[in-house]
């Protein structure tokens, strides 16, 4: 190509780009679209093969959120909710007594989850130490279990905070 000012070259590629001389021919494509494919075939099988497992980090996620809000709630009133209250009293103010003296506006989550089964999750006070548990009873929304349907547990004072059988 002989030297060119800038202004003609770039006039030169526009022209070559109008004439469809530029651009992705037909195998480029097929190529592109053949990896996409392969990609897609190695991936979707371990994407869709594992809702389950999702469902347990998802619920297991969703346990450390309540319990981080329900220490947050503790430390602003100096106790947990009651179970009267519920883990309700984290999006909105209680109205049972006993009356929280520093609730926050806005409450300390927007809304309460339910698990990834569409079940409530469970929250108990056990009395020792005014520890709680909150628990998702897992995909079967029965106590006990294996797999998917074991209980998730997770709380303050427990011996083993985290997934339990």
């Amino acid at each position: 190509m002989p030297f060119m000012p800038h202004h003609n070259r770039k006039a030169a590629l526009q022209q070559a780009r109008r004439n469809g001389q530029s651009g992705v021919t037909l195998i480029e494509m097929m190529i592109v679209l053949v990896i996409i494919g392969i990609v897609a075939a190695l991936v979707v099988p371990n994407v869709i093969g594992r809702p389950d497992e999702a469902r347990v980090a998802v619920a297991n996620a969703d346990l450390r959120t309540i319990s981080a809000s329900l220490e947050m709630y503790r430390l602003d009133n100096r106790s947990y909710p009651t179970v009267t209250q519920g883990l309700s009293a984290l999006s909105q103010m209680p109205s049972e007594p006993p009356l929280p003296p520093n609730w926050v506006a806005g409450g300390y989550l927007p809304q309460v989850p339910t698990d990834p089964w569409g079940n409530p999750y469970v929250y108990t006070l056990t009395g020792e130490n005014g520890a709680y548990e909150l628990m998702s009873l897992g995909a079967d929304g029965q106590p006990g279990g294996d797999g998917v349907n074991a209980d998730l547990r997770h709380g303050a004072g427990l011996a083993a905070n985290g997934a339990g059988g």
